[in-house]
Parts: C-alpha cells; structure tokens; sequence
C-alpha cells in the first residue's frame, strides 16, 4: 500500500452491527472514524443494516469493504450464531457495489487489534505485572453476546506491524467443565433445554440470567423473570446480593475457561477482550478470576507466570477488521 486508503469497517455480533470508515496510511495505521451502531434485531439482514449506514453517510461510502462477522466464514453462505442473518459472501461485491473486500471471523478481527495495541491500551488483571510477551502464543478471550476466542503467534520481529499472524477459533463453543455444586447446577438446568452444554451457555452476556436461576433455586428462592441487563446493573452496583453473587460466579466460570484455553492454546499470555470484559474489569480484579484461571492441578505453576491484560480499545472489531484488509492487501503483493 503506497498511500492511505479509506475503506468501511463493519463488525457484526449477535446484537450489534458496526460500521465505519477506517482510515489505512502508508504504514498500515488505522484512524476511524466515529462508529455507528445499528441494532440487529432492527433490520432484515446485512444489506439493510448496510443500506441504513449509507444513508446515514449521505449515500457515499468507500468502493472497499472489510467485514468481521460472529460466524464461521469458510462457505459460501455465512450463517451467524447469535442472530438470524445470513449472507453470501460471492455475492458481496455485487450487492455493496465494492471493487474489493476481506470477511474475517469477528474474533479472528479483535485479535488483529490486539496484535497491534500499545501497551497503554491494556489493564493488568492476573499473573505477573508484566507486558505480553514480543514472541509466543497469546489467547484473545471476549464474553458478549456469546463467546469469542482467536489467538495471535508473534514470531519476535516486531510488536507493531508485522511479525504476528492470526488464528480464528470457535474455542467458545468447548464443553463447559463445572467444577462444584454450583456449577453443578448451572450445568443441570442448561441440559435440560441443551442436549449439549458449551462454555457460551455460561459465559456470555445472556448466561446471567442461567446463572442467576440457578443460584437462586439453590437458596429456595422463587426465581424472578429478569433480563440479563437488569441483572447485570443489579449485581454490579451490589443493589441486589443475588445479582452480585451471579456475576461472581461469571467471573470465577471466566477465569477456569480462559485457564483451559490458555493450555489448549500454549499460550504465553492472555487477553480478555470486548465491551463486558472491560465493563466488569473491576469486579473481574476484585473476584478470584485469578485462582480459577491458575488453579489447572500439576500446572497451576506453570498457569501463575502468564499475564492476563484486558483491552481497553473501544473499538477491536472495527479497528482489528480494517488492519486485516490492510494485511491481505500487502501479501498480495
């Protein structure tokens, strides 16, 4: 790339669709521009989420696109896992009038951003109080609306820029391993809606609300009907005890995946990503995030000598969407 390039960034969850133009310099830098976000549940499908976004920029937008999207992107029809839409990435130019475009899986995207955040975007949350390592695997780990996980390999040759690649995962979709009664029973009630029971059923925005059931059919309590937000401001603001002692579980039930998918992964650092991990990050520092995420038996000291970050970006999806276009344009050449 000899020069900047503006293209639309979009990143697609289960309940978000974001857009916006990203600004690509010479150097592979990212500058974007104020986000939009549309609600899923609002429109039929992309190309009406798209439509609305071009009206909203005055019916221009960049004749190139970079697309991260909540789903496998290896087919020809992308189904996404955590809303109805669907789209056909053949078809793509065609129906966004673009003369060139990049689908990444959405985590595949964040962990791009990661890749290429400075050490100021990051807050430390477990492990020794140290930067992520310039050469390894790091596991990139984000609860929303479900469950995302990527990790990055960096080869030694230079934090920002190149010398990292990407590896998409659907690490969120593992089995969940209860650990005691309580999970125990959060384990019980999900089966009998699920005959299979993933780490996303429990660690997600939407498994607050399981969770929370659960704890209180344990106390005896009569179960109340409410949503996962009322819970979550409950139980962070500490105005309800059960609330607050769900989201304390979320966070011990975080703290044993992110452990298993560090191992799984050889990881030698790890990052907690997305707009509920740095929205929780103070009840993540005050929880036992840490002991769960150690306590892995003969390996619990090998666990303790990983950094575990959460990134305070904004914007990875975006930011991290734009930089994977920015990469597949310069190996084409």
């Amino acid at each position: 790339m000899t020069g900047a390039q503006e293209i639309v960034a979009v990143d697609v969850g289960g309940t978000h669709a974001r857009f916006a133009i990203a600004t690509i310099d010479a150097g592979g830098l990212i500058a974007l521009s104020e986000p939009a976000t549309l609600k899923t549940q609002d429109h039929a499908g992309f190309q009406a989420a798209w439509d609305a976004y071009r009206e909203m920029m005055g019916g221009y937008l960049p004749d190139a696109v970079a697309i991260a999207v909540a789903a496998l992107v290896n087919s020809e029809v992308i189904h996404f896992t955590n809303n109805p839409w669907t789209f056909h990435p053949p078809l793509i130019a065609q129906e966004l009038g673009c003369k060139s475009h990049v689908i990444v899986n959405d985590f595949e995207a964040v962990a791009h951003a990661v890749a290429r955040s400075s050490n100021d975007h990051f807050v430390h949350l477990a492990g020794p109080e140290i930067d992520l390592p310039g050469s390894g695997t790091i596991s990139v780990i984000g609860p929303g609306t479900g469950l995302g996980v990527a990790q990055f390999y960096r080869d030694g040759q230079g934090r920002n820029g190149g010398g990292y690649r990407v590896h998409s995962t659907e690490g969120g979709h593992g089995a969940f391993a209860p650990l005691d009664a309580v999970e125990d029973a959060i384990l019980t009630r999900l089966r009998n809606r699920f005959p299979r029971v993933s780490n996303e059923r429990v660690i997600s925005g939407p498994a607050i609300v399981d969770i929370y059931a659960a704890l209180a059919a344990m106390e005896g309590h009569a179960i109340r009907d409410l949503d996962d937000v009322t819970i979550w401001e409950t139980g962070l603001s500490g105005e309800e005890s059960l609330a607050a002692a769900a989201v304390d579980r979320f966070c011990l039930a975080l703290g044993s995946v992110a452990g298993d998918i560090a191992l799984s992964h050889g990881a030698c650092g790890v990052v907690i990503t997305g707009g509920l991990g740095y929205r929780i990050r103070d009840t993540l520092l005050r929880s036992d995030f840490a002991a769960r995420f150690t306590a892995k038996g003969r390996f619990s000291d090998h666990m303790a000598t990983l950094p575990v970050k959460i990134l305070t970006h904004s914007q990875p999806g975006l930011v991290g969407a734009a930089l994977a276009y920015a990469q597949s344009i310069a190996s084409a050449f």
